[in-house]
């Protein structure tokens, strides 16, 4: 069995609540609510605790019962009565039902109750509307009357010394509507406009079901089609939205006003006193007269972001354009805490436990240089394969810093290094390392990195105890187009890596390994609720036999970051003894189907394959596989991930499963 666990170093959540307005084709009478009185809380409520809030999502009875009871409440019995056998229209009519959603806590008195039934008619007339009904006819009953009969009052007062008041809800939703005539008109002129977006795009053909929220999402994307195309003051100006009855359809006329096209003015900076003079100007690589494109500007914004001694980053369009038609923007920037501390910790059955404890400094000498230590205490938590008495113990001490700028915009300087001690089945290793390199960046998705890569290390394995010192320069070249770093739903990453040795362990002449990671993410619908994912990973070390490379550069796979489902390591080329010693290369794929079951769940089957081999290419007739599922919940920062997998062809010394636990995607 395998069994791992990630603690991210902060966990943050949001629930934003997110509200709009639409005209729609009927209007409905307003109605008012009214304040609960407040009261003492019970004893007797379910506490929250540490699980509460998941235990209240799936039971909102919990929060209801939390609540302080409500004075002189009116219990009622609710029953809905939806002429339709269209399973979407009855889930539309009861999630937009007061009713329906606070039935758990009765309101306060007859006038609560009546606020209640009278505030349900407009709420599910627009529940209707936003699936295609526009003819619906609605009735509310409370006690067998009309919520606004002359004597309502006396009549719940009545019916309620009897028990709960009886409360009907029917529904007849009418025809489903289909979208007619559509239009997208010059505000100015009110002829249709040439470059206007397909009515495909728009999701508002002909003949396809009339969603109102289809109707309401498609002013979005028409101004946003004409910002695209260089017209920064694009808006809907109005719309006419005519339901005809006598043929069911929905037409719909958009009056559009694109405004100027625009180039890129003059950019100002603000709140940047916190950084080096011009450290924000120097990267806006946005030249004067180049077309408006608010891509452009959201990609410099992210960028901008990644230093880490800037906290946000507000990028502001001028309200008009200069005389020569260019626009000007206003950057304004704020800073990140200077320090910072924190801890993180894992969990592993077979990789064993780590916890971790870091400082850092953001711009540490004002030109947003970052520096970080690190210390982490390991526990392999199992008896080392290849070294069966070796203290379980490890260790890891190390620096990180990064220093923006070295030679243009676009050159960053990077170095690290750390004294270490690592427990594994396949050695025993005590090392100190140091990594520095340039890093240029071609552009928002390209760059390249040159480093010195050196090491002295001590390893003990199978074949005893061994010096090694350790000499090269990689060559990593990065690309990525993905929308999100975390859970990407379109785009693709790449690393390739070449690094030549002059020297490693006791191979000779110039060995090179070679290394490269390949994935790309494809969304089936426009909402990204389905995302397909795949991975492909392969690598080879040339020129060397594989005894003479030292263990700790040899391939490994096994474990949640490679082939899910088997152990640490375990897929890997093993000695006469089974003692797992490595390969020459290796390769790995991945493929995921994520589908979100709601906004915050998703379920992942996935299927992995993956072996790493003694020879100096692959070896594909050795492959081992493996398949699961897995849970994600959605938060502020990224998923929650948590993954069961199962070999599928596991050899005599792989487990059963394995569990992942941890934050982000799995690639």
């Amino acid at each position: 069995m395998l069994v791992a666990f990630v603690a991210p170093q902060a966990l943050l959540a949001a629930s934003p609540a997110l509200a709009q307005s639409t005209q729609t084709p009927s209007s409905s009478p307003a109605s008012g609510t009214a304040a609960q009185p407040a009261t003492q809380p019970t004893n007797e409520a379910p506490q929250s605790g540490l699980l509460g809030p998941i235990l209240d999502l799936f039971n909102p009875s919990r929060v209801a019962a939390r609540e302080p009871p409500t004075i002189d409440a009116t219990p009622y019995n609710l029953s809905f009565e939806v002429k339709s056998t269209d399973r979407d229209v009855r889930s539309a009519v009861e999630d937009a039902s007061n009713l329906e959603r606070l039935k758990a806590r009765p309101p306060a008195g007859a006038a609560g109750l009546i606020r209640r039934a009278l505030s349900d008619g407009p709420a599910i007339n627009a529940a209707l509307y936003s699936i295609g009904y526009y003819g619906s006819n609605i009735r509310i009953t409370v006690a067998g009357n009309s919520p606004d009969a002359p004597n309502i009052f006396d009549i719940v007062e009545t019916s309620r010394k009897r028990g709960p008041v009886p409360v009907v809800v029917t529904v007849d939703p009418g025809p489903l509507f289909h979208f007619g005539r559509i239009a997208i008109l010059d505000a100015n002129t009110r002829r249709p406009l040439p470059d206007a977006p397909s009515l495909a795009s728009l999701g508002l053909q002909p003949g396809e079901p009339a969603l109102a929220t289809t109707v309401v999402r498609s002013e979005t994307v028409l101004t946003n089609h004409w910002r695209d195309a260089g017209h920064p003051f694009a808006r809907v100006v109005d719309k006419d939205v005519v339901a005809d009855h006598a043929v069911r359809q929905l037409d719909v006329s958009f009056y559009v006003e694109p405004g100027p096209r625009a180039t890129f003015g003059r950019f100002s900076v603000n709140g940047a006193d916190f950084l080096t003079p011009r450290f924000i100007e120097d990267r806006i690589d946005i030249a004067p007269g180049t077309p408006y494109s608010p891509d452009v500007l959201n990609r410099l914004r992210r960028r901008l972001l990644e230093y880490e001694s800037i906290a946000s980053v507000r990028i502001i369009e001028a309200d008009h354009l200069d005389p020569d038609g260019s626009l000007p923007i206003t950057i304004e920037v704020s800073p990140r805490k200077p320090h910072y501390i924190g801890f993180s910790a894992s969990y592993s059955s077979t990789d064993g436990s780590a916890i971790n404890g870091y400082w850092g400094a953001r711009n540490l000498f004002g030109g947003g240089e970052t520096l970080r230590l690190d210390a982490q205490v390991s526990w392999f938590g199992q008896k080392s394969d290849a070294v069966p008495d070796a203290d379980p113990f490890g260790y890891k001490v190390a620096a990180t810093f990064m220093k923006p700028g070295i030679i243009t915009a676009r050159d960053d300087l990077l170095a690290s290094a750390a004294v270490l001690r690592e427990v594994t089945n396949a050695y025993v290793r005590e090392a100190g390392t140091f990594l520095a390199g340039i890093r240029h960046r071609f552009n928002d998705e390209a760059s390249l990195q040159i480093s010195i890569d050196l090491e002295q290390s001590r390893v003990e394995d199978t074949t005893g105890i061994n010096d090694y010192f350790i000499a090269g320069v990689p060559f990593e070249f990065n690309y990525d187009n993905t929308d999100n770093r975390l859970d990407p739903s379109k785009g693709i990453r790449f690393t390739g890596i070449a690094e030549p040795f002059a020297q490693l362990g006791d191979a000779n002449g110039v060995p090179t390994l070679l290394n490269a990671r390949f994935s790309t993410y494809y969304a089936l619908d426009e909402a990204k609720k389905y995302i397909l994912a795949g991975r492909v990973a392969a690598g080879s070390m040339l020129g060397a036999d594989l005894y003479d490379i030292p263990p700790q550069r040899r391939f490994y796979v096994g474990g949640g970051g490679s082939l899910r489902g088997y152990d640490y390591q375990s897929a890997s080329p093993r000695n006469e003894d089974g003692i797992i010693i490595g390969g020459r290369s290796y390769f790995e794929a991945s493929f995921e189907a994520r589908i979100r079951v709601t906004d915050s769940i998703g379920v992942v089957p996935f299927f992995d394959m993956g072996s790493a081999f003694a020879s100096e290419a692959p070896d594909f007739d050795e492959m081992k596989y493996s398949a699961g599922i897995g849970l994600r919940y959605y938060t502020a920062i990224g998923p929650l991930r948590f993954d069961v997998a199962f070999p599928l062809n596991p050899g005599p010394d792989d487990g059963s499963y394995g569990i992942y636990v941890s934050l982000g995607q799995a690639f």
